[in-house]
């Protein structure tokens, strides 16, 4: 899913559910409150209301007359080969709120390793850190990780743990992400 900045204008049909960004305080937002969508990717949205940014999860899309990411679907007889290329595209919908590009691309996630378990289901366990430590977004985005790929069948558990040792810096941007944010 590419990066997508709009402004589009949105009005709350339903009280929804939302986080504030950059603190992470969980709030709830007004049905009929109006805002613009100034994000919209990896299925959440970022919204601009009274001038905070807050982010929606896709979960609550329909709040703002957005359509929910489909189920994901995995092949019967699927191997750990074809689970761990969808937990790598899991990976890449998650967006720190406020740069418009994903985790992996951003050199976020330190490891992820693929457990198989005795009764075919798996367990998937995420090492990754953010670009600031004081990040109020950290816990949201760590919880973003784990429900997404625990969306993924055959997955039971995910183990997504913040880290801060080596600290993120730019250069472990991939090259796309430094062109996109002009860093290169």
């Amino acid at each position: 899913m590419g990066y997508s900045s709009t402004s589009e204008p949105v009005r709350f049909e339903r009280d929804c559910p939302a986080v504030m960004v950059p603190q992470g305080d969980a709030v709830t937002l007004p049905a009929g409150e109006a805002g613009y969508v100034t994000q919209a990717l990896g299925g959440s949205f970022t919204v601009y209301v009274d001038g905070n940014l807050f982010r929606i999860a896709g979960a609550d899309a329909d709040a703002i007359g957005k359509t929910p990411p489909a189920p994901i679907e995995l092949p019967d007889g699927a191997g750990d080969a074809e689970v761990e290329q969808l937990v790598w595209a899991q990976l890449r919908t998650c967006f720190d709120p406020e740069i418009p590009i994903d985790i992996v691309e951003l050199g976020l996630v330190y490891d992820c390793t693929l457990e198989p378990l005795e009764d075919g289901n798996r367990r998937v366990e995420v090492r990754m850190t953010l670009t600031a430590p004081g990040c109020g977004m950290g816990d949201v985005l760590v919880d973003d990780v784990r429900s997404k790929l625990e969306m993924i069948p055959t997955i039971v558990d995910a183990d997504v743990s913040l880290v801060f040792d080596p600290p993120w810096n730019q250069t472990m941007m991939s090259e796309a992400a430094k062109l996109e944010t002009g860093m290169f």
